[in-house]
């Protein structure tokens, strides 16, 4: 038995590692309410640089009346289960996040060298309460094509 318990002990901490890490990074989904607004989102991936932490300008059209915040989530839709984090944006009117706004654990696009991958920019509107009243995305390629 004594031989025995390192490799059972060695044996329980890798199924444990592995478990913990499972979806490590993946999001909790968030729910769109069916009344939600229908917002037009837009960016260029142009001048980002690969695997950096500043966001490009991100332009939003069609925000509702009382949104009060802008909640930005960049999703990798090549690899779904990589969170790239986001941003809590105070709504100011203008329709425009300015470039390296998002905060909240933002990673650019970074996909293998040599590759491209697909990343997806999903914005709602919250009013005071903390509820969405609007929604947008807009997918584009990394790196972009020349």
């Amino acid at each position: 038995m004594k031989k025995c318990f390192p490799l059972i002990t060695l044996t329980l901490a890798l199924l444990l590692s592995f478990g913990c890490t499972k979806n490590h990074n993946r999001e909790e989904p968030i729910v769109i309410p069916k009344d939600a607004a229908k917002m037009e989102v837009a960016f260029s991936w142009e001048g980002v640089e690969p695997c950096s932490h500043v966001s490009p300008e991100i332009r939003v059209s069609g925000i509702p009346a009382g949104a009060k915040r802008l909640l930005v989530k960049l999703k990798n839709i090549s690899d779904p289960d990589w969170n790239q984090g986001g941003g809590d944006i105070e709504n100011d009117g203008s329709g425009v996040i300015p470039a390296n706004a998002l905060d909240i654990g933002y990673n650019g696009p970074c996909p293998p060298l040599g590759q491209r991958q697909k990343y997806e920019f999903r914005v709602m509107a919250v009013d005071a309460e903390g509820t969405i009243i609007g929604f947008g995305k807009a997918r584009e390629s990394y790196p972009p094509k020349k």
